[in-house]
């Protein structure tokens, strides 16, 4: 990244969260952008938007805040059956497009979606500055020998932005039992690799609740998350961009790490 954390809290002064939001209802900014820097900015102070096509843009930090802990993190014992059982695949940062809007579809559960076509060329500018990331799991070996990659061969997957040792999740989609899920094993495999102390899950609720998340106090997820973005970045550009089967990665000893990177996956 061409900035600094300093520089973009002085081009973008965000507003105090504790102090602009004292009663916790997470509303904490209107207004601005959805830029790069802007974006940035806004990640790195604990804020993120959320808002509704037609409305102005509004800037978010909850009270409490849902995280996940990748060092204690534990797939079920049925996640873990259905990976080693499973013929599926694994890409890093191959498909964040196709991954995106895969997230932006309307659930069957809700009557519309917060991931619209400006949020959706917001993330897709941040992926292609390297701040954004997608994990995708196929229902068989992608050929990335060519740009045909197939919807119908991606049957889930996650995307959400990456500063220093700070990965914030965004959304996740499955079209296959467990899809998502076996997204987000990789993703907390990833994490506790790279030292993230957590991964930022926003709100909680019940999915996230199942997975293991917590709950912090706003104020102590603030103060911490101000010192991991400061931590060196841990660099998946190695690993990115390569099928891996996914059932691999229950062994420990296929990764190879060194000098802040996650250099290959043995498959």
């Amino acid at each position: 990244m061409g900035n600094t954390l300093a520089d973009l809290t002085y081009r973008f002064l965000f507003p105090d969260a504790t102090q602009a939001d004292p009663e916790g209802m997470g509303l904490v900014a209107i207004g601005g952008n959805l830029d790069v820097d802007t974006l940035r900015c806004a990640y790195q102070q604990g804020l993120f938007p959320w808002f509704n096509t037609g409305e102005p843009i509004m800037w978010w930090s909850p009270e409490p805040r849902c995280v996940i802990y990748p060092e204690t993190f534990k797939p079920s014992k049925s996640l873990t059956r259905r990976i080693k059982r499973s013929d599926w695949w694994l890409t890093i940062n191959t498909a964040f497009g196709a991954v995106i809007h895969a997230c932006s579809e309307a659930r069957a559960y809700s009557d519309g979606t917060w991931i619209h076509a400006s949020m959706i060329d917001a993330y897709q500018n941040l992926h292609a500055h390297g701040d954004a990331y997608s994990i995708e799991i196929w229902q068989h070996k992608p050929d990335l020998s060519t740009n045909h990659l197939t919807d119908q061969n991606l049957i889930g997957g996650l995307y959400g932005l990456k500063f220093g040792q700070a990965f914030f999740g965004e959304s996740m989609f499955h079209r296959a039992t467990d899809a998502s899920k076996a997204a987000f094993f990789v993703l907390m495999r990833l994490a506790k690799l790279s030292g993230f102390a957590w991964v930022d899950c926003q709100l909680p609720n019940a999915h996230l609740l199942s997975l293991g998340a917590s709950i912090l106090p706003r104020d102590e997820f603030l103060s911490k998350l101000a010192k991991q973005v400061t931590q060196p970045n841990i660099n998946w550009s190695a690993i990115s961009g390569k099928p891996h089967r996914l059932a691999d990665l229950l062994n420990d000893d296929i990764w190879q790490y060194r000098n802040h990177a996650i250099i290959d996956i043995q498959s």
